[in-house]
């Protein structure tokens, strides 16, 4: 049986169309939809005089309704379209225009958001954090201001700022909202030679070589610091401090042979680590992409006042032998206030620790909440101690004879650790002592969640850092393994 073709070129059956208006001011009657309208009327009109059912005209027909009554093509005017997205069964509602002000974003983008349409309910469905949405959805409407909802944990947010791909500006304004501190940016010096030496003294993970020397750097701080705890021994301190004694009333001089400081084991070993510092340090400064930033970093600061007692120390041992009857117990107190300083040596190791690296975020991020808990123990201090003095002042035996002999108590007790030394004896001294340790203990676990919540944030941050640098790596092993796939296949063909 033949299928009947009818023209339809008649305009008074056109005209009659039910999609078309006699209003052609109205929004939304473009020609697009003129020829949608028309062209599925025209084909109804053809299945329903044909005898026999047709596929071709069905899966045409089908084809076109579901084209004309998408998820996007529903409204009056182009971007006035309202979107109705489900976040896990709770339903929210917004304009098209809104989401399309952002279109490198998941929402955004007319081709990553199709993928989570739902044609049964004519909305979009996702499986993500309720809560977390109103902050998401706020991000459209605002324009680009990120907000985290209250009730939503840091790390869940992150995660859903991720997950629509709103963009590294979304993700560093939330950072910043949250007093996270930047990534600092990585500046390399233009010139070839000057950056290879930068990588090799700076960063660590950039070769093997680079690994070398930062072996070799930690080896040498380790010896440097262990040199200055052996040194303080009571036998090679006793031989150090030894001085010419002269006896007035024999008038004879006792002669003790004073060892030379330039032959000393201690010194010479101490001479090999100082030599190492200062080369490296020089090198570092020479090849930098920039002098000031170089003298405003923390780390080079202690490098360089970690070798500054070395030269002190030769300068004031070269006066000393140079002017013999001058002030010795003077230039052993320098020494020993000088030598004092070494200790901060040990922080060196934060260069090549990213323990240490993570430490130091935390307590710089945490510096708030740092001077909350110092001021909260310093007002403690204050009463407590009061306290206690006015507690015991009639106690004989009271080992708190003023307030300020009481700041160490109260010191001790608040932050719980309790030598003993110090200790009330009456009825109302030991009620004082008892809410101080209490105080004390509140005080201290207020800003302590804080300050873990800095710790797991760069710690979790650190460890998707040396992630994003493994993957590239297994990337490259796969794309290498794949490619001699390909040749031995060629090979056997």
């Amino acid at each position: 049986m033949e299928v009947a073709l009818v023209s339809f070129d008649n305009t008074d059956e056109v005209t009659g169309d039910p999609c078309y208006s006699n209003d052609l001011s109205a929004a939304g009657q473009s020609h697009k939809s003129h020829s949608s309208c028309a062209s599925l009327l025209s084909n109804w009109r053809i299945l329903i005089n044909s005898e026999n059912s047709n596929e071709t005209i069905f899966s045409k027909l089908s084809s076109e309704l579901s084209d004309y009554l998408g998820p996007e093509n529903v409204g009056t005017d182009e971007g006035e379209h309202r979107v109705i997205i489900n976040i896990a069964g709770l339903r929210f509602e917004t304009q098209l225009k809104t989401l399309n002000q952002f279109p490198e974003t998941l929402l955004g983008d007319p081709e990553k958001r199709i993928h989570y349409f739902d044609s049964m309910r004519n909305e979009y469905f996702f499986d993500r954090n309720r809560p977390s949405f109103d902050g998401i959805l706020y991000y459209y409407q605002s324009g680009g201001k990120i907000r985290r909802p209250a009730n939503v944990p840091i790390d869940i947010f992150a995660d859903e700022i991720m997950f629509y791909e709103l963009g590294e500006d979304a993700m560093d304004q939330f950072r910043e909202d949250e007093g996270f501190i930047k990534d600092p940016i990585t500046h390399l010096p233009t010139n070839d030679f000057h950056r290879q030496f930068w990588l090799l003294f700076e960063y660590p993970e950039s070769s093997s070589a680079a690994r070398g020397v930062a072996l070799v750097s930690v080896l040498v701080i380790v010896i440097s610091i262990i040199i200055f705890c052996v040194e303080t021994l009571p036998e090679f301190r006793d031989e150090r401090e030894m001085k010419i004694i002269k006896d007035e009333a024999n008038n004879l001089t006792k002669a003790l042979i004073i060892p030379n400081t330039f032959t000393d084991p201690f010194f010479v070993i101490e001479t090999a680590c100082i030599i190492w510092f200062s080369f490296e340090l020089f090198v570092r400064f020479i090849v930098c992409p920039s002098k000031t930033e170089f003298f405003k970093n923390i780390m080079n600061i202690i490098d360089i006042v970690s070798i500054i007692p070395y030269f002190v120390t030769v300068i004031t041992e070269l006066i000393q032998h140079s002017e013999p009857n001058g002030q010795q117990n003077m230039s052993l107190a320098i020494l020993r206030i000088i030598r004092l300083v070494r200790v901060f040596r040990i922080f060196k190791l934060s260069r090549h620790s990213k323990g240490l690296q993570i430490l130091g975020q935390t307590l710089k991020a945490s510096m708030r909440e740092l001077g909350l808990l110092i001021f909260f123990l310093f007002i403690g201090v204050i009463l407590f101690s009061s306290a206690i003095y006015f507690a015991e002042v009639d106690e004989p035996q009271s080992h708190f004879s003023s307030i300020p002999d009481g700041f160490w108590w109260a010191v001790v007790t608040m932050t719980t650790v309790g030598y003993g030394d110090m200790c009330p004896t009456t009825l109302g001294g030991k009620i004082v002592g008892t809410l101080c340790a209490i105080a004390g203990v509140l005080t201290i676990a207020l800003p302590v969640p804080v300050i873990v919540s800095n710790f797991n944030y760069f710690y979790h941050r650190e460890t998707e850092n040396e992630e994003r640098q493994i993957l590239p790596r297994e990337n490259e092993i796969v794309k290498l393994v794949k490619s001699k796939r390909k040749k031995d296949r060629k090979v056997v063909f």
